[in-house]
């Protein structure tokens, strides 16, 4: 399967500002590619880029005073297949996690554990360890949240999604990561393209979207609170332990969204028809 994937997001900036932007496609999925995966500016900008401490590509620019317009698009593939659930993967003793996962169950800015431990022992401490319990936690997120674009803000956390019972995919997906740590299965937050390929539309503007990933049997799995069900062509950018690590864009001055717009489909390829022929 062939995805188009693509941004034009604009911003309006009253002074000249140093940004980093965190708009290219994770270095994991870089050799599906069909197409060049690059930033373009209006006004044309040099951008100087690096990989951050969790991998993510990252690029700097300085911005000029005035109207940016950052663009591109791209064609990826993709297998086509729904995800695999992971549903013999065991829970691995956090004695025997490998170092590198450690971090991913600890809090975090959006994922306080410390405070929401005891709740999560009550929900879930009952459930089988492993593949079992991941699901169960998914499950009481997704039933538990009402998607409501209207009810977030940038600042809303786990324990907030978890009192105030609304939120959008992120919040979904903070307060899931947050009971999955508290039950000491390492959990990290994730960025990046879902489309409605295989699903019905929902008649909602295209957006980025996020999901999370835990480590059982060894390795770790993408999942999502909000869809639970497996989906089609989940397209990473970036991974950390909460969205604080994965902004799209950090700006290190006053700036003003103008303009979002994404683009994330199935390319539909049409095989030729073949000409009819004449009867003899």
């Amino acid at each position: 399967m062939k995805i188009r994937l693509g941004y034009d997001i604009s911003y309006h900036l009253p002074h000249p500002t140093p940004m980093v932007l965190m708009l290219n496609i994770h270095a994991s999925r870089m050799g599906d590619l069909l197409e060049p995966d690059e930033i373009k500016t209006e006004p044309l900008l040099p951008l100087h880029y690096y990989y951050d401490g969790f991998g993510n590509r990252c690029a700097r620019l300085m911005a000029p005073k005035g109207k940016l317009r950052l663009t591109c698009t791209t064609l990826i593939e993709d297998s086509g297949k729904p995800e695999v659930q992971p549903v013999d993967a065991p829970q691995i003793p956090v004695q025997e996690l490998p170092d590198e996962t450690m971090v991913y169950l600890q809090g975090s800015r959006y994922c306080e554990t410390d405070r929401m431990s005891n709740l999560a022992w009550s929900l879930f401490g009952k459930t089988k360890e492993g593949w079992p319990r991941v699901l169960a936690i998914l499950e009481f997120v997704q039933n538990h949240l009402k998607f409501d674009y209207l009810k977030t803000r940038a600042t809303k956390s786990a324990i907030d999604a978890y009192n105030e019972k609304t939120g959008v995919c992120r919040d979904f997906q903070h307060l899931a990561i947050t009971f999955c740590r508290c039950m000491n299965v390492p959990a990290r937050y994730c960025t990046g393209y879902l489309g409605d390929i295989g699903v019905p539309a929902e008649d909602t503007p295209m957006d980025f979207s996020a999901w999370f990933e835990v480590f059982l049997g060894g390795r770790w799995h993408a999942v999502d609170a909000r869809h639970v069900k497996p989906r089609i062509g989940r397209i990473l950018m970036g991974r950390g332990r909460d969205a604080a690590d994965v902004p799209l864009s950090s700006s290190f001055g006053f700036h003003t969204l103008a303009g979002f717009k994404v683009v994330t489909e199935e390319v539909i390829e049409r095989r030729p028809v073949e000409p009819i022929r004449a009867m003899s």
